[in-house]
């Protein structure tokens, strides 16, 4: 079954430049999509504009069968899909419980108490349970991007859609965060996911699309294949130079 299918998306910024110049892409409920390709060829882009944060210029962005064209059902929609970006966006005046119960409480409508059992559930399944009262400033740079995680994760949503989530950390605290990320998608959670992390997008992803210039150049599920053949020299060349 289809979560996420797109049809001709383009889009363009100022001066005319387009940054997605008809971008086909289908997302599968349970697959692990991992999105590759060089700075400035749309990929983070083409997530804003599955989450509705981009208005596209042209083309349909289909999510479980509603057009996103559809503004109005858009509130309702982006809670079924967790969106964790670069950066981490806490709330720097709340407690790590408070920011994931948020908007379980404002937007779900569920009593405080039930948010709260929700979320130490979490915490404690992946070894945070002792943060629950830290502050984002006594957190590492780690630390926050998984208390991130767990606040889109904290809604059961239908997709997780990550934007390079382990640009912004020290090399140190990479694996953590990727941990996190893996156990996600081992419970066959549908997961969307760019990132410069090879090692990782070759033992986690069931497909992966490589984009450049705005464009989808390479969608397989042959991920040994990609990796060992790649299918054109400039895929070849963005390889060789991201594992140097």
């Amino acid at each position: 079954m289809q979560i996420f299918e797109t049809k001709e998306v383009r889009l363009s910024f100022v001066r005319g430049h387009e940054v997605l110049r008809g971008v086909d892409l289908v997302v599968n409920r349970g697959e692990v999509v991992v999105i590759l390709g060089p700075s400035g060829s749309g990929k983070s882009v083409l997530l804003r504009c599955l989450n509705g944060l981009e208005c596209i210029d042209s083309g349909k962005i289909i999510f479980e069968g509603t057009d996103l064209n559809d503004t109005r059902r858009m509130a309702a929609l982006r809670r079924k899909i967790g969106f964790v970006f670069q950066d981490f966006n806490l709330f720097s005046h709340l407690n790590v419980l408070e920011n994931i119960t948020l908007a379980r409480v404002l937007l779900d409508r569920i009593s405080p108490a039930q948010a709260q059992e929700e979320a130490r559930k979490l915490l404690a399944k992946f070894g945070l349970a002792e943060k629950e009262r830290a502050k984002p400033r006594e957190l590492s740079g780690g630390q926050k991007q998984r208390i991130a995680i767990l606040r889109e994760l904290i809604g059961n949503p239908d997709i997780m859609i990550f934007d390079e989530p382990t640009s912004s950390l020290d090399p140190t605290m990479v694996t953590e965060v990727l941990g996190l990320i893996e156990e996600i998608t081992r419970e066959k959670r549908t997961t969307l996911l760019v990132t410069h992390e090879i090692r990782f997008a070759r033992r986690v992803a069931s497909r992966i699309i490589f984009m450049d210039q705005g464009q989808v150049v390479a969608n397989t599920t042959d991920i040994e294949g990609f990796f060992n053949r790649p299918p054109t020299d400039g895929i070849a060349d963005f390889l060789s130079h991201i594992h140097r």
